[in-house]
């Protein structure tokens, strides 16, 4: 659904209304408690924004994702923590059933999906699989007419709360790196699944991950995402959900930049020193104004990322541009959010103490910045030896 339609901007106007007079208000509630307020939840719910990116037909908004992007710099004004409460469930933890999945698993799935009563979560990274994800170790081995899965999943976004994990594991152990793998759809309440303690982490109070362990886990040939005929394709799979959840990263990093630049921009034309406003030193307006250009920059990047893949470009190296530049750009805005704060910056008091928390994850998860110099680089090479331009 393009972004200029009647009901997105409604969406859009929703969105600014509720982070301005419920979320932002709430912060220091789920920094203390370490939750999200369920009548909170409920708002969110009942605006659709649990089935953004899902299917109208099964009970979703729809939007594409130029339309997706603008909601996420929109909500991810406020604490990340509360898209975190609804990013599976139009990212990682859907997109592989929207993508790849067939009728049958969509008609079953998606629209408790799209309501928020169900959340999923998206079981790849393991203690000794992350970056290198082709090398995960969990097996799912054919037991008769099912799949017996064993392994151990960490770092799992929202796996305590979860009702159905996507479940990345080598069906061929036999098969080179990044082949052989399944991905299969496991409700939380199968036996032999169990889920770790929530992570103490060093941001982002409110937003929860934990390990996933499967102990002979038994699912039928058609959990595989698609269908028994896509065994050994989960990787496959997983690429294409990571390319659009890049660019959905991206602009929740814009989003929680703006928020950063707009803190620091209040404080330093409220704090007063060698008499006047420290909003009127060179210096200071430097670190604001080079804030300023790098967001323009990188929410610039996400729109044009976002309509060429709504457009149907392959951007894999696009994607990975997006997350990388904006979630530098995030890490190096809420530096100088707290530097512009002074020493106040450094103090719980302000809300930059626990932004600049929050935003440090984005240069780690859903592949770091390592990763994508890595595939950027790796990709316009391989362009321009079969002859392709930048």
């Amino acid at each position: 659904m393009p972004l200029d339609t009647e009901i997105s901007a409604q969406i859009l106007e929703a969105v600014r209304r509720l982070v301005e007079e419920r979320l932002i208000p709430a912060e220091a509630e789920v920094e203390e408690t370490n939750a999200i307020p369920q009548p909170l939840v409920d708002a969110m719910k009942e605006m659709g924004l649990f089935g953004l990116s899902t299917p109208a037909e099964y009970g979703g908004l729809g939007f594409d994702l130029a339309t997706e992007a603008e909601v996420m710099m929109e909500l991810c004004r406020a604490s990340v923590a509360f898209r975190s409460r609804l990013g599976t469930n139009n990212g990682i933890g859907a997109l592989g059933i929207i993508i790849d999945g067939n009728d049958e698993q969509k008609s079953r799935w998606l629209p408790r999906i799209a309501s928020g009563e169900l959340i999923t979560s998206f079981a790849l990274t393991e203690p000794e699989a992350g970056s290198d994800a082709a090398s995960l170790r969990s097996t799912a081995r054919r037991d008769g007419s099912d799949f017996l899965i064993n392994g151990t999943k960490r770092y799992i976004t929202n796996a305590p709360i979860a009702g159905l994990f996507t479940v990345m594991a080598r069906t061929d152990p036999d098969a080179p790196a990044g082949k052989g793998i399944s991905a299969f759809l496991v409700p939380a309440e199968t036996p032999g699944l169990s889920v770790g303690k929530s992570d103490r982490k060093m941001g982002q109070r409110g937003a929860h991950t934990a390990d996933v362990v499967f102990e002979d886990v038994r699912v039928p040939a058609d959990a595989i995402i698609g269908g028994p005929e896509r065994e050994g394709q989960g990787f496959a799979t997983a690429m294409k959900v990571l390319d659009r959840g890049r660019i959905h990263l991206a602009a929740v990093s814009v989003g929680a930049a703006i928020r950063l630049l707009e803190e620091a921009l209040s404080y330093a034309m409220e704090r007063r020193q060698f008499g006047q406003a420290i909003a009127g030193f060179q210096l200071v307006q430097a670190m604001l104004a080079d804030s300023r250009a790098e967001i323009e920059a990188a929410r610039a990047l996400v729109r044009d990322a976002a309509r060429r893949y709504d457009a149907g470009e392959t951007v894999p190296t696009l994607a990975s541009c997006c997350k990388m530049l904006a979630s530098e750009t995030l890490g190096r805005v809420a530096d100088r959010a707290v530097q512009i704060h002074g020493g106040a910056g450094y103090m719980a008091e302000y809300p930059v103490e626990r932004l600049y928390r929050d935003a440090r994850l984005f240069r780690i998860y859903e592949g770091t910045t390592q990763i994508q110099q890595l595939i950027i680089a790796r990709n316009m090479i391989r362009d321009a030896e079969a002859g392709r331009r930048i």
